[in-house]
């Protein structure tokens, strides 16, 4: 296929490595159709700007750049990538390029969730506490990080295995307990939630460990219906995290993304967090890409896992 021209806002990547999540395979479940035009996957990379268009303004040729990218375009899987410069950040100077793919999708993920949906303020809500459904994988990994070291949060960590569980105490996290599919009745009310498994599953229980005037987050669609009203007494509040919006509905505030990718970057260089990257599975090949796809399915990943173009 010819290279990619960049025009507009877009900045033409040569993607030097790329990372894998479960979006990956959720789309590529959704094709039906073997006659379909083939569909470029992948949502998260590290690269360099081989060019610019006309419209930019925050990058040059030349510089190192991360990023998710927008669902509703070619993906990262490939040797170029057209992205909008309004979603890409500086890479971290002290990574390489594997290192930092592993960061955009779920950094944004994360950040977007405890302070754009749960809207933690680290003045304000020091101290407060976060449990976190399933925070061994890649966003959780991250959210650790931020709400440790940003927002000063009590991390509550849900893993289930002896891996996973000293994965989210390396991480930060203050306390790791069981996946609450119940209500355990030991557990002291969290102020927020962040729901990165099952929302089905976990709803109702979700309910009646949210504190008062809490919130909850969830980034996992659900495929059943649920009852509302069991937060209206504690006047608690329900809300979706998708970074995948701000790109697909271009949203004026766009641009938020560019931002706190370089504040990521940033506290990366200065050692406040670190990268979530735990393996290289060797070049970007379809082969590849099928073996992480099947990993990530079995839902017991641990960190990030990424490729080398």
């Amino acid at each position: 296929q010819p290279q990619p021209q960049a025009e507009g806002h877009d900045l033409l990547v040569k993607v030097e490595a790329v990372s894998v999540n479960p979006i990956d395979y959720k789309i590529r479940q959704q094709i039906n159709d073997p006659k379909a035009e083939p569909r470029v996957l992948g949502w998260d990379a590290a690269g360099i700007v081989e060019a610019v268009g006309e419209s930019t303004s925050l990058f040059k040729i030349g510089d190192r750049v991360f990023y998710a990218g927008d669902i509703t375009r070619s993906g990262s899987n490939a040797d170029y990538q057209l992205v909008d410069e309004r979603i890409v950040g500086f890479m971290p100077s002290s990574l390489d390029f594997d290192a930092a793919a592993a960061l955009p999708l779920t950094s944004i993920t994360a950040w977007e969730a405890l302070f754009d949906r749960l809207k933690i303020n680290p003045e304000t809500d020091a101290g407060k506490r976060l449990l976190i459904i399933g925070a061994a994988g890649g966003v959780g990994s991250i959210a650790i990080q931020l709400a440790k070291k940003i927002a000063k949060l009590q991390v509550v960590a849900t893993a289930s295995r002896a891996e996973s569980r000293q994965w989210c105490l390396d991480m930060g996290a203050d306390e790791v307990i069981d996946h609450p599919k119940t209500m355990p009745t030991d557990f002291v009310e969290a102020d927020y939630i962040l729901c990165l498994n099952d929302t089905d599953a976990y709803f109702k229980v979700m309910t009646e460990l949210v504190a008062p005037q809490g919130m909850i987050c969830s980034v996992v669609a659900t495929t059943e219906n649920h009852d509302i009203d069991l937060l209206k007494m504690k006047s608690a509040g329900f809300v979706w995290e998708l970074m995948f919006t701000r790109s697909l509905f271009k949203t004026a505030d766009m641009t938020q993304q560019h931002r706190l990718l370089n504040k990521v970057s940033t506290l990366i260089d200065a050692g406040e967090i670190r990268t979530t990257l735990t393996k290289n599975h060797g070049k970007l090949s379809a082969k590849n890409i099928a073996e992480l796809h099947a990993q990530l399915e079995t839902g017991s990943s641990i960190g990030k896992f990424v490729l080398t173009n």
